[in-house]
């Protein structure tokens, strides 16, 4: 009687086991992401300073990061176009909005994924 009971026990034990496992690397790859955001709206925000130093009337090129292969010659000739200070300074605080909406979002993952890791 007692060995039917103690199977399923241990089956039971062994599901939680790997779904505490499993939320816990789903933890540990928020906070990477978070940290990874966090560079990034701090990047675009030191950016955007030394931008808005510079003259209203100066035009900069976007970037177009790196060339993979010819096929990318029509993209760059689209993208890489001189553009307004004002425009750059747009990209870039829509840049940080987006940053920090995606790491409230992870945070809020993270506080649920961790609430669950106490419960059990």
């Amino acid at each position: 009687m007692a060995a039917p009971v103690d199977l399923e026990l241990k089956k039971a034990f062994t599901e939680l086991q790997a779904k505490v496992i499993d939320t816990q690397q789903k933890v540990k790859l928020a906070d990477v992401q978070i940290e990874q955001l966090n560079r990034t709206k701090k990047h675009a925000h030191l950016t955007d300073t030394e931008i808005m130093t510079l003259v209203d009337e100066t035009n900069m090129y976007e970037g177009v990061g790196r060339m993979v292969g010819s096929f990318m010659l029509e993209l760059v000739e689209k993208r890489f176009i001189l553009q307004s200070k004002e425009a750059i300074h747009n990209q870039l605080l829509e840049k940080q909005k987006i940053a920090e909406e995606k790491i409230k979002e992870l945070e809020s993952l993270t506080y649920e994924c961790k609430d669950y890791l106490e419960f059990v």
